[in-house]
């Protein structure tokens, strides 16, 4: 394979952005960015351990279960899961994350960038609350930087268009899968149970 090694290279290939794009970057939270992130029911965090070695994870709750505390911090509610805690492990290693913000149906998503903290401040995790459980803790991002990015890629796949889904036959069986990885007899049926 030909490598690219060098920034010189990629931009001989690329070419360099225009100023608008190099413009749209902002370090705190405007309006237009708290609006997006009370609307999107869905974020995927990015982040890395002190190896370098990256993760990325999905979160997601009602439209708005991310509390923005103000224009420079936004908490993410940590709920009950599978307690592997890849993220939290990663952000008590080396802080630095990045959030991407959806809202279904939107082509363009929010890109936040910034420093991530856990948090245990009850005040702060009650107002979070679901159903009356507040979340096991917080994560606090403090913005360094946030823009919204273009809607290619969701024209390009086609993400939000019901037409260029595949059927749910079609698609991977999960339990199957995660069965096949553990090596375990009969976990895909215990897995299937588990979700009815």
């Amino acid at each position: 394979m030909n490598i690219v090694e060098t920034e010189e290279e990629l931009r001989s290939i690329i070419g360099v952005p225009h100023e608008a794009v190099e413009k749209k970057v902002i370090t705190s939270l405007d309006a237009h960015c708290s609006q997006f992130i009370s609307k999107s029911p869905f974020l995927v965090i990015s982040s890395s351990d002190k190896f370098g070695f990256s993760d990325i994870s999905p979160r997601g709750d009602g439209p708005g279960f991310v509390f923005i505390r103000d224009e420079n911090n936004v908490i993410i509610p940590e709920r009950p899961g599978n307690r592997r805690v890849d993220t939290l492990r990663n952000i008590l290693a080396q802080p630095q994350v990045g959030l991407l913000f959806f809202i279904p149906g939107l082509g363009e998503t929010l890109r936040v960038h910034g420093r991530a903290t856990l948090i245990t401040d009850q005040d702060i995790l009650e107002e979070m609350a679901v159903n009356g459980k507040k979340p096991l803790l917080g994560i606090n991002v403090e913005v360094e930087e946030c823009f919204v990015h273009c809607a290619k890629a969701f024209k390009r796949s086609g993400l939000w268009n019901p037409s260029t889904w595949e059927t749910v036959d079609d698609l991977p069986p999960a339990a199957k899968m995660i069965a096949d990885h553990m090596k375990l007899p009969n976990i895909d049926t215990e897995l299937e149970d588990q979700k009815a």
